[in-house]
């Protein structure tokens, strides 16, 4: 089959599109011919091993993980033994952060993984940008307890985690201020932002407004920006480590004062998560952002315009077949 591979850290020259093993399905496992995958910001840190932490979990010297890609939506190729929840024929869409796999024309899944049934009407290159970003801002939302009625500030709203939690922010009934810069105002206001506040005319952190919650979506502010923000026991969520990874640190320190504190939540990703956003989809009131689309063999191109740090929602690679 044919799969984007790496077999070093480094930046994105160091993926090749060349031919791999499909995998073989395993008991409980099902084998999706992918349509459709994504590039983001955890492929991207996993390519790089950047922060370095990353290598003690994915192999210190070499990548014990060749192919990457952990968004996906495809069609059921085979399953396993002991498969009772999908057949093949089924279209699927999900996450898999366990194994990757997903930027080739096949991956492997467990059946109890982060994944659904497709929403109907719906193409695969729909589908596919629907979990990961979008995992990430549930559970900042999720963490921090977020209610109707509440006030929330969304620094990088367009991304794919911001643009996400505007959208579920909306469907709680919070109120949000949402941060972008000028070309994307009329965009985040579409995703149920009530205020906007462009970047590039004015700075965010002198905004009068208090709130419950700042969400830092793209790990480009810092708690010690955004503390005049909040209200006195309000919650400064993190999605990334921050400048010399105080985010973890800040986490566990701060609540202990009683006031403002900062919230590093880990993610939670399973069966759950990906038929949430399923319904979520067929409701209408989450719709994943998509900015450009780009072929398998040009993934290396996708890669280089994600890390620019431009991007407005995600970046969708669409995987053709030649049978």
């Amino acid at each position: 089959m044919k799969a984007a591979v790496r077999s070093r850290y480094g930046p994105p020259e160091v993926v090749r599109v060349s031919e791999a093993e499909k995998p073989a399905v395993k008991d409980n496992e099902l084998l999706v011919k992918v349509h459709a995958t994504t590039v983001n910001r955890t492929d991207c840190a996993l390519r790089a091993a950047k922060p370095f932490i990353w290598r003690f979990f994915t192999g210190l010297i070499r990548p014990r993980v060749r192919i990457l890609g952990n968004e996906f939506a495809g069609e059921v190729e085979a399953v396993g033994g002991g498969v009772t929840s999908f057949k093949v024929g089924d279209r699927v869409f999900g996450y898999n952060d366990g194994g990757f796999g997903a930027h080739a024309e096949y991956m492997s899944i467990l059946q109890d993984a982060a994944l659904a049934i497709m929403p109907a009407g719906l193409t695969y290159e729909e589908a596919a940008p629907s979990t990961e970003g979008s995992h990430y801002a549930l559970s900042l939302i999720r963490a921090a307890k977020i209610r109707d009625g509440q006030d929330v500030l969304v620094y990088g709203a367009t991304g794919a985690i911001g643009s996400a939690a505007v959208q579920l922010l909306r469907s709680l009934g919070a109120g949000v201020t949402a941060v972008c810069e000028t070309k994307n105002v009329e965009l985040v206001r579409g995703l149920g932002a009530g205020r906007v506040i462009d970047y590039t005319a004015e700075d965010f952190t002198k905004d009068e407004q208090k709130y419950d919650v700042v969400i830092d979506a793209v790990g480009k502010s810092s708690f010690g920006r955004c503390k005049r923000l909040l209200k006195p026991r309000g919650i400064y969520l993190a999605s990334d480590v921050g400048r010399m990874s105080q985010n973890p640190v800040l986490a566990l320190t701060t609540p202990l004062l009683g006031g403002k504190k900062v919230m590093f939540p880990l993610p939670r990703h399973d069966l759950a998560m990906a038929r949430y956003f399923k319904e979520l989809i067929e409701s209408g009131e989450f719709k994943p952002v998509i900015d450009r689309r780009y072929p398998l063999d040009e993934i290396v191109e996708a890669y280089r315009y994600v890390e620019t740090g431009q991007k407005t929602g995600n970046v969708v690679i669409t995987v053709e077949h030649s049978t």
